[in-house]
């Protein structure tokens, strides 16, 4: 078999010295016979080194040969049906990954960043963000019209909350309430980032969540609540 090999290699180069600079060789460019034939040697080379190593054992041969095809024909259906494969998973990974975990997922449009979230078993949305590169979760709150963290969440992100002054007022549940204005470096949801974020700081204790308002929310392409998810897209 070394001899068979080393003469199909030998007569391969004999036949592009000889070809010089007709063009094509049995309707190949000289670049493509080379690599057909070296591709042809070593898988030469291999199948009989397998057969080899299976002398004798013939029914266990057959049997590796058929998991292989199948492993081949797994692996081209599922690249055939990629876009689909590609959607199952989202959707699994959309189920089973924990409320406000963003699932990034191809946008409509080129260059389109898009991520979707689950509701919470309360019927809220929360998402968790990355402020000024710290992670904060936030409940997404329409009805607020600004992007408001609590003090702890405002540390967190970097921000200095004694030298605040909470001279905003803010309407709550429980009546006005004060807050202290400042801007964010930047926030982001899994891919979609938007930067220079006006916020406020709450007082301590007067919010148990940091809320995502309208202030974000309005910056994006759309959002849209559907059923268990709210999609974000930017």
């Amino acid at each position: 078999m070394l001899w068979f090999l080393l003469l199909l290699l030998a007569t391969g180069g004999l036949i592009l010295f000889l070809s010089g600079d007709s063009g094509t060789i049995a309707g190949l460019d000289p670049a493509s016979f080379a690599g057909l034939v070296a591709g042809g040697a070593l898988l030469l080379y291999f199948a009989a080194s397998l057969a080899g190593s299976y002398r004798g054992r013939s029914a266990q041969a057959v049997k590796d040969l058929a998991v292989w095809v199948l492993i081949a024909f797994a692996l081209v259906a599922a690249y055939s049906f990629r876009d689909e494969v590609s959607y199952v998973a989202r959707r699994m990974a959309g189920e089973l990954l924990p409320p406000g975990e963003a699932v990034v997922f191809e946008g409509r449009e080129s260059g389109e960043q898009a991520v979707r979230i689950r509701r919470r078993p309360d019927g809220h949305f929360s998402v968790r963000a990355q402020v000024n590169g710290a992670p904060v979760t936030m409940l997404v709150d329409t009805g607020a019209s600004t992007l408001v963290l609590r003090p702890a969440d405002a540390r967190r992100a970097g921000i200095d909350t004694d030298r605040l002054v909470y001279s905003v007022p803010v309407q709550t549940a429980n009546g006005t309430a004060y807050a202290a204005a400042a801007r964010l470096r930047d926030v982001a949801i899994g891919p979609i980032r938007l930067d220079r974020v006006e916020a406020l700081v709450a007082k301590p204790g007067v919010l148990e969540e940091s809320l995502l308002g309208m202030n974000f929310l309005r910056r994006l392409r759309s959002y849209e609540f559907s059923g268990e998810f709210l999609t974000l897209r930017s």
